[in-house]
């Protein structure tokens, strides 16, 4: 009978998912439908939740063939994350107008990068003090306990190496390995490697032009590819964000939800009041914040519903280039660093919120000022590396806590309201990445600030 059950259930999601493919063909715009399939998604697993329970035979298995669909979607993603890195980078140094430009992007786009991180990282901690979270205790069920004993087992990969021997770690030495992804840091690894390869580009399109473009070109065609397999993954987005929601509302515990309510509430506030620093960024550097977050919503909303900065990186550059009027080489350089450098949500606030509700309960006092600007610079510091999809704020929050000496256990805590701050947490990322885009193109004088103010020119998703 429960087979049977089971079954049905996986039946009628299998027919939710025709309806969207319908949807598909009848070219129902692309927000519209990832919206809806995240709406669709909480009703789904509601039901399932109200009907059979969290840890019902029925539920168990009916999610281990829903989830063929929505973790296979983001196994996608993450396949894409270091070709897009590497091509983007490269791309960036190959579409670059004058080499001397190099320096004066590659510092502003960091400093953006950074500066928004430790902003963030502060900001972070008033929240949690604001909130008065510090020392908070969280309710640890079955679902919890499995999830600190894996962190127990990935902290391994970080507790014991300083902050010193944590930068050398950023450095590739052998680059095929980390186009494999066999360490947490492979992703700035690549970004490393891929900036290595675009200097060496510069230095033979002035000694060599006819070899410099004939490399130029193979990396155009390249990168022309690689965002055609992105183009056909994000298709599968709607059915993804369906099978993902689904998931998350079917087998979470709403009673620890309820229980962890605060510490969402403390999230989403500190990202809201991290993306008014971003439009106040804009403001400094003459540009409307009503007109950037207009012509950013779609790129934002795909990085709220998806959850992947990765995913996001296409229509990022788009964005960037045919609608916010940055250059083409710093469009580059902000979206594709910004995958893994100074995530603002992921890498800023997440891992100094749980840094500063943990401290006290170790006998630290988390007003003082050499607490929080310890903090704040291993923040800093720990962003870089950070991937563009899924577990990048788990793998900083476990550097963070590692090199302050703090209990990891928080992480594990915590995971029944991962996805709901995760949603925000990836838009604020995105956003930073603009942010930094523009800013730099409009330091070094190449902002179109005709294209900017368009405000007809609105990128929408064309997938």
């Amino acid at each position: 009978m429960t087979t049977l059950i089971t079954v049905l259930v996986v039946l009628a999601f299998l027919a939710v998912l025709y309806v969207f493919y319908r949807m598909q063909t009848k070219h129902y715009k692309f927000s519209t439908r990832v919206f809806a399939a995240l709406g669709v998604g909480i009703v789904l697993g509601a039901i399932i939740q109200f009907a059979f329970g969290t840890q019902d035979k029925v539920t168990t298995q009916a999610m281990e063939w829903i989830g063929i669909v929505g973790n296979g979607y983001v196994a996608f993603l993450q396949m894409l994350v270091i070709p897009l890195v590497f091509v983007s980078i490269v791309g960036a140094f190959t579409k670059m107008k004058e080499s001397k430009q190099l320096g004066k992007i590659s510092f502003n786009v960091l400093a953006t990068l950074l500066g928004t991180t430790a902003v963030a990282a502060l900001i972070g901690i008033g929240t949690t003090l604001l909130f008065g979270l510090q020392g908070a205790q969280f309710t640890q069920g079955t679902a919890e306990t499995a999830r600190i004993a894996e962190l127990a087992t990935r902290q391994e990969t970080v507790e014991n190496l300083s902050i010193p021997q944590q930068i050398l770690a950023f450095i590739p030495r052998n680059v095929f390995a980390d186009f494999a992804g066999t360490r947490p840091t492979s992703t700035i690894g690549v970004v490393i490697f891929a900036a290595f390869v675009g200097v060496a580009y510069l230095g033979v399109k002035r000694k060599a032009p006819k070899e410099a473009e004939f490399f130029a070109n193979l990396i155009d065609s390249l990168y022309k590819i690689t965002m055609r397999i992105v183009t056909l993954v994000l298709r599968l987005t709607p059915y993804g964000v369906l099978a993902l929601m689904t998931n998350v509302v079917a087998t979470s515990d709403f009673d620890a939800i309820l229980n962890l309510g605060k510490f969402v509430l403390a999230s989403y506030t500190a990202l809201i009041i991290v993306m008014l620093v971003h439009l106040l960024i804009l403001v400094a550097v003459k540009v409307n914040p009503v007109n950037y977050l207009k012509k950013s919503f779609p790129v934002l909303s795909f990085a709220f519903t998806s959850r992947s900065s990765a995913g996001a990186l296409p229509l990022n550059i788009e964005t960037q280039t045919k609608a916010l009027g940055v250059d083409d080489a710093t469009a580059n350089f902000a979206a594709s660093f910004g995958l893994s450098i100074g995530q603002n949500g992921c890498a800023g606030v997440y891992p100094a919120m749980l840094a500063t509700i943990v401290a006290p309960t170790v006998g630290i006092n988390v007003f003082s000022l050499e607490f929080i600007l310890m903090l704040v610079a291993i923040v800093t510091i720990s962003s870089f590396g950070v991937a563009g999809v899924g577990g990048g704020a788990t793998f900083a929050s476990l550097i963070v806590l590692g090199a302050m000496n703090l209990p990891v256990a928080i992480v594990g805590l915590v995971i029944s309201v991962e996805p709901l701050i995760d949603m925000a947490r990836t838009a604020v990322n995105v956003s930073d990445s603009m942010v930094a885009g523009i800013v730099t193109s409009s330091r070094i004088n190449e902002l179109d600030r005709d294209v900017l103010n368009d405000r007809n020119l609105v990128i929408e998703e064309n997938v």
